[in-house]
């Protein structure tokens, strides 16, 4: 099970750090996607063979992606936000291959959303 937090409001700008808290067996990939209003859900960061971050190009530089093994957790550290960066967001776990780790196709383990919301 996957149960997901730390959503909330904030300023252009600002900062926000989402948790996602795992629970059972482990995984080869754990990930982050979003989905906005009126559009599919996709890829934002993941975390591949307990070494390797991926990031889709809009977040590089500005959002982190760890994972605390010991506490079983996932975390999302996002910086400098941005309007379009308002979406829900969702933790993701499952063993995709590497052309998988960031298609949502590549994960069947889903944690419930939590709502980001970037203010102008």
């Amino acid at each position: 099970q996957l149960q997901a937090s730390g959503g909330g409001l904030v300023q252009a700008g600002g900062s926000l750090r989402l948790s996602c808290a795992a629970s059972g067996r482990t995984f080869r990939s754990y990930g982050w996607f979003r989905q906005a209003p009126g559009k599919e859900r996709e890829f934002v960061a993941a975390r591949f063979d307990s070494a390797r971050n991926y990031y889709t190009d809009s977040v590089k530089g500005r959002f982190t992606i760890s994972r605390d093994n010991a506490k079983n957790t996932l975390n999302l550290e996002m910086n400098s936000l941005k309007v379009e960066d308002t979406a829900v967001y969702y933790c993701a776990a499952g063993n995709p291959i590497f052309s998988y780790v960031s298609r949502k196709e590549g994960y069947n383990n889903w944690g419930q959303g939590t709502l980001v919301t970037v203010s102008s």
